[in-house]
């Protein structure tokens, strides 16, 4: 009888919460459904997305190795929330490797939320936000995984990214001319990375970007997208400026990496300040991109020591990083792509080498960014060790 009732409670919830809504299947890549409630006060649009990737590498001293996985696996909702001024987004990652990184600062729990945050635009040109997302650091992070030009990121993103973190944004814009567009954005984040459920171990993170537009916006937000997939008739520009500051910073390159624990215990830890600097540019014309990224990244005190002075093994991965990348669309929708990374982290402090990485990428946008098939054939080069090479192919699908 319980059981009885409660399936009719159900589904009379179901039945009332579709009539109360406007339900539209958009068109593929543009969402699973949108949802637009009675009174038109909020949106919501529910997106499926994942990529499914192969790899296999080769190293000099004959050591292979071959993998198959799942690399993404998202869901996300976005839209407005009581006026369209008001916007929202959260995206869930559902992959292994979505999920890793569990640890006692996470509560040992999965880590499920990607991003959860609101943006409010309150005054004219000025929005403010406040959750869980992106910081404003270096380009090719805060382009989507979805949208890369090439199988994935670069090893300049993955030494130097300052990543996601959980605080306040303030983004505003301006023109200096008709086409002559900048953009700013001051952020305050705990400094840790996303989903600490600790509470703040150090200091705070400031992070400031400006961003600069000569010719105009891109096309459907191109400066954010790899490939010219728009084929831009105007030449156009993004030059992006970042500076971050993490206070007292407790992991080894700066919100992310590993916590320098003291003592042998899990409740001290090593702070120091960390700054990182990130220079990039986006460009693009009729199918040709282009895209740079420069980073340094400086400590005022790099090796982690106990209370007694002594070291603890751990070091701030202090250095730089230069990324280079570029590609051609051709008229049938496949593209060819290059990509030269050099990192030189300081051998002094870390013990690596410098290590160059050279890309060769071949992609198929069968809808846009939403359905393509990308592959890609890597050589690493690290100095005074084997050389690697390394290739992938990889699959992705976007609802």
């Amino acid at each position: 009888m319980k059981t009885k009732i409660l399936s009719t409670a159900l589904i009379l919830c179901a039945i009332s919460f579709v009539q109360s809504q406007e339900i539209n299947a958009p068109k593929f890549g543009k969402g699973l459904f949108n949802l637009v409630g009675q009174d038109s006060t909020w949106t919501m649009k529910v997106g499926l997305r994942a990529q499914l990737l192969g790899s296999s590498s080769w190293e000099e001293n004959n050591v292979n190795e071959t993998s198959f996985l799942t690399r993404r696996a998202r869901l996300k909702f976005d839209g407005y929330a009581y006026s369209p001024k008001l916007k929202y987004k959260v995206e869930l990652g559902l992959s292994n490797r979505d999920l890793s990184g569990a640890s006692q600062y996470t509560s040992n729990a999965p880590r499920y939320i990607l991003d959860a945050v609101l943006q409010w635009n309150f005054y004219q040109n000025f929005e403010l936000w406040f959750g869980q997302t992106k910081l404003p650091g270096n380009r090719e992070r805060v382009i989507s995984s979805g949208n890369l030009q090439q199988v994935d990121r670069s090893l300049l993103n993955s030494r130097f990214t300052i990543d996601r973190d959980f605080g306040f944004q303030l983004r505003h814009h301006f023109n200096i001319t008709e086409t002559f567009i900048v953009k700013e954005i001051f952020s305050l984040a705990q400094g840790e990375g996303r989903n600490i459920t600790t509470g703040n171990l150090g200091g705070h993170q400031y992070t400031g970007r400006i961003e600069l537009l000569p010719f105009g916006n891109f096309a459907s937000k191109g400066d954010y997208k790899g490939s010219d997939l728009k084929r831009e008739k105007k030449p156009k520009l993004a030059i992006g400026l970042s500076y971050d500051y993490n206070n007292n910073a407790v992991k080894t390159r700066s919100n992310q990496g590993s916590y320098m624990t003291i003592d042998g215990a899990d409740d001290a830890y090593f702070e120091t300040n960390i700054n990182t600097v990130f220079l990039d540019a986006m460009f693009k014309y009729n199918g040709v991109s282009l895209m740079a990224e420069y980073s340094d990244r400086t400590a005022s005190d790099a090796f982690a020591k106990n209370s007694d002075g002594s070291l603890t093994g751990d070091e701030v991965q202090v250095g730089k990083g230069l990324n280079l990348q570029m590609g051609y669309l051709f008229n049938n929708d496949i593209e060819l792509s290059g990509r030269y990374t050099h990192i030189e982290l300081d051998k002094n402090i870390t013990g690596k080498n410098p290590e160059s990485q050279y890309t060769l990428g071949l992609s198929k946008y069968i809808v846009g960014h939403k359905l393509k098939v990308q592959t890609d054939i890597s050589h690493l080069e690290i100095e005074g060790s084997n050389n690697k090479l390394m290739y992938r192919l990889q699959v992705d699908f976007h609802f």
